[in-house]
């Protein structure tokens, strides 16, 4: 059995008489890819501030790579490496001096040589001479997560790595996260992209209004959830309003013209069927339809009721120290 990287317990927070975290509490596994999920403001990024000893826990135990995250403070920055703020890339400098600013900070043996080993590790070679600003937007990801490796940390926190990429630069993420847990290190992630927690974690948490509601793998969660769901995509937004106003308690997608709809498990065939009958009595039709077993989307709507549209986190720790 392998040891804990994390451990949490009774964790509690809140910004100016709001709570944020209630009581979580979950275990990380060394060598292994653990995912946070749940709806904006459901206290993810909290929960990792207070990992990295960004933010002091109000409550609970907390140990990250068998150290107290308030009394062995220097011990956890120490084998903790953090990304997903853009403001850690200093665009006026180029990708070799914002790995160097890294290395010389945290005072890396032979700088210059770990330097160019990261370079060439994340195909950063041909653009190290260029300024960060001058990078597109998969170039300057690798060059996060590449100065996150600086001092190559045992623990290591991805906050939402690939939001804003094109699919072919979130799937070479995807390889590099993998890469990472092959050579033994801990990858803590949260995502807004449920794909890339069925592909990436071994093990999931999912947080709901500053609780864990759920925990295992993908699989295991999936299995809570029965049914399937019916995905139709339509030719322009009129009909997709007006599909949506035929299928009341649909989920709709204006970017992809697409609704969403659950399916009792026990009459998938004939509900389906219905769906398409009740749209061609109106005059709908769908361009796409197609049915698909329970994802981790389904999973966060059906455990916390929300599908990303809470704000309560933010707005908690702008009145409680005026963070964003």
């Amino acid at each position: 059995m392998r040891r804990a990287a994390i451990s949490v317990s009774g964790l509690r927070k809140a910004y100016g008489g709001r709570l944020v975290l209630d009581g979580v509490g979950f275990g990380v596994a060394e060598g292994s890819v653990f995912a946070l999920l749940g709806p904006k403001g459901a206290g993810k990024t909290t929960t990792v501030d207070v990992l990295t000893t960004l933010t002091r826990p109000d409550a609970g135990t907390v140990r990250v790579a068998g150290h107290d995250v308030l009394t062995a403070t220097r011990q956890v920055r120490a084998a903790v490496g953090a990304t997903g703020r853009p403001a850690a890339v200093d665009d006026l400098l180029t990708g070799r001096e914002n790995l160097r600013v890294v290395a010389d900070r945290k005072r890396v043996p032979c700088g210059d040589r770990a330097v160019a080993r990261l370079l060439e590790r994340f195909d950063l070679v041909e653009s190290a001479d260029r300024p960060a600003a001058a990078c597109c937007g998969g170039v300057r990801r690798r060059l996060e997560l590449a100065m996150t490796l600086v001092g190559d940390p045992r623990i290591v926190f991805l906050d939402e790595p690939t939001t804003g990429l094109d699919p072919r630069a979130r799937h070479a993420m995807w390889g590099i996260v993998r890469e990472l847990v092959a050579d033994g290190t801990t990858v803590f992630l949260t995502t807004r992209y449920l794909e890339e927690a069925d592909q990436l974690a071994d093990q999931i948490a999912v947080l709901g209004r500053g609780r864990v509601v759920a925990r295992g793998t993908p699989e295991e969660l999936r299995r809570r959830i029965s049914g399937t769901h019916v995905r139709l995509r339509f030719a322009d937004l009129y009909e997709l309003d007006a599909a949506a106003r035929v299928l009341a308690g649909s989920t709709r997608n204006d970017a992809e013209l697409t609704l969403r709809v659950r399916v009792p498990g026990d009459a998938e065939s004939g509900a389906a069927l219905a769906l398409l009958t009740r749209l061609d009595e109106h005059g709908i039709g769908a361009r796409e339809f197609s049915v698909h077993s329970p994802d981790l989307d389904d999973i966060v709507l059906a455990l916390t009721g929300e599908r990303g549209t809470g704000h309560g986190e933010a707005a908690a720790r702008r009145s409680g120290d005026g963070r964003a």
